[in-house]
């Protein structure tokens, strides 16, 4: 496939491409932040004669960042990109040349497994995103992807670290390039030769296996064998990249939330009209919008009370995608801006990463206990995850000891998305401060995000424009305004 791309690359993805270029096969190891993505698509384009399709496996979570990524940086028409979803199967397999695939459903869908398995040809091209996804040996999608991929042309994986848990990570993602590049014929022989099991006895006295690796030997070895087909680059190597490092992530709608999001719309307009425009009102409005984003509406009922209103979402998932992308050492901030949300927050990573992986800092909590909070997460060792709002957590503190901050839901004012970027870009920080902001797409998040591109309050813009048309009696444009949120 013939096509273009729209952005420049920055000055460390020349050397990925050219080292990745003249192979099949490769791996682009490099840290949240630094652009795996842009280098993937300038092979793409400097190979597009040579190949008709793109698979692009990725999380669930991320197939509309994926999506979004391919729109920024290419001129690739959006009719021309398919994202499977649940009903895609062997009688109906999607045409577009750039097809988008989540990882997890090569384990729960036969159905597309089978589509898939009859769509690779020698003229196809698979990449892999967060490879970590397929580093099980054992796992049903490392083995389906692999087997399946076998027969494409090109194949690459892209990924922050090729060793999240020592070298047993290295072997699905090298058999997934080519069996050719660690020379083993299976797991099994890999393992004997690289990885050290724990060994306990039993109750008869025997000495058995646990499965537990303790210790990986040859890693020099295994680095020598994969160097000629990798890339890897940490963000903290890029000297010539931007003080701050920035990437949005994004998620779409489920059914039920779409539907709220427009009733609310619709509601709230009437209300607007009726106050006239107020500056309290279009407030309400968006974070009326906002809030739906994360899932829940606090319905105002008529009689002064309400009511809470929840529907099915994708942001939790694409928050869990995102901290799956983080090292596991590195601590995080998680900037929430509501309560609810925040408690889902906290009770996922509960869920996800056990008890005490997470504090929260927040209105909802004294100053002492808060206090108390801070400290334990600034301890070594201690929770990874600090859960904080804006208002409380947002000015006067030092976060230093994380250098990865995500956006659960951003703020409507510039002023305090910097000043809560600054809690961990001051003085003593010693890494480069990576920033990640979850976005819904075709929703409020979309204006919020242009207006931090812009340095402005998405509050002001707003006001500006309904005061504009207010006093040129265009009450048309205002309706059309808050219906194209």
């Amino acid at each position: 496939m013939i096509f273009s791309t729209t952005t420049d690359l920055l000055p460390h993805q020349p050397p990925a491409v050219a080292k990745l270029l003249p192979a099949r096969v490769g791996g682009l190891f490099m840290d949240m932040g630094t652009g795996k993505s842009r280098v993937l698509l300038e092979l793409a384009r400097l190979r597009g004669h040579k190949w008709d399709r793109l698979y692009w496996f990725a999380p669930c979570s991320l197939k509309e960042t994926v999506r979004q990524q391919i729109a920024i940086h290419t001129d690739i028409p959006p009719d021309q990109v398919a994202v499977w979803d649940d009903h895609v199967h062997s009688d109906r397999r999607p045409t577009q040349p750039v097809q988008i695939i989540g990882i997890e459903t090569m384990s729960s869908s036969d159905r597309a497994v089978t589509a898939f398995a009859g769509m690779v040809t020698d003229q196809t091209f698979v990449a892999v995103d967060e490879s970590a996804y397929i580093k099980g040996p054992m796992a049903r999608r490392t083995q389906r992807i692999t087997a399946m991929s076998e027969r494409a042309r090109y194949r690459a994986v892209l990924n922050g670290t090729p060793l999240t848990q020592g070298a047993v990570d290295l072997y699905s993602q090298m058999r997934f390039l080519s069996p050719k590049i660690l020379g083993y014929r299976s797991f099994w022989s890999f393992a004997a030769n690289h990885l050290e099991y724990e060994v306990r006895r039993d109750g008869f006295g025997r000495r058995v296996r646990t499965g537990r690796i303790i210790r990986s030997h040859n890693v020099e070895w295994l680095a020598a064998k994969i160097a000629p087909y990798v890339y890897q680059v940490r963000k903290d190597e890029c000297l010539d990249l931007p003080e701050k490092l920035y990437a949005d992530r994004f998620c779409t709608m489920t059914g039920q939330q779409r539907d709220l999001y427009e009733r609310a719309k619709v509601e709230l307009l009437l209300d607007l009209a009726r106050h006239d425009w107020e500056r309290l009102q279009i407030l309400r409005l968006f974070s009326v919008l906002q809030t739906i984003t994360c899932g829940f509406w606090r319905r105002l009922r008529e009689d002064g009370t309400r009511e809470l209103i929840t529907v099915p979402h994708n942001r939790l998932s694409l928050l869990a995608g995102v901290l799956d992308e983080i090292p596991r050492e590195d601590k995080v901030i998680i900037w929430s801006r509501y309560h609810h949300s925040t408690d889902e927050i906290v009770r996922m990573l509960a869920e996800r990463d056990g008890e005490g992986s997470a504090v929260r800092y927040d209105g909802s909590l004294g100053d002492r206990a808060r206090q108390q909070h801070l400290a334990r997460w600034r301890q070594p060792g201690g929770p990874r995850h600090l859960v904080a709002t804006m208002g409380v957590g947002g000015r006067g503190l030092t976060l230093n000891e994380a250098a990865y901050s995500v956006f659960y839901a951003d703020s409507f004012r510039y002023e305090d998305r910097i000043q809560s970027e600054d809690r961990n870009h001051r003085i003593g920080q010693t890494r480069r401060p990576v920033y990640v902001t979850l976005r819904c797409g075709n929703s409020i998040d979309d204006r919020i995000a242009a207006s931090r591109v812009r340095k402005a309050s998405t509050l002001a813009e707003f006001q500006h424009m309904v005061d504009r048309y207010r006093s040129q009696g265009l009450r048309d444009r205002l309706h059309e305004m808050v219906m194209m949120l």
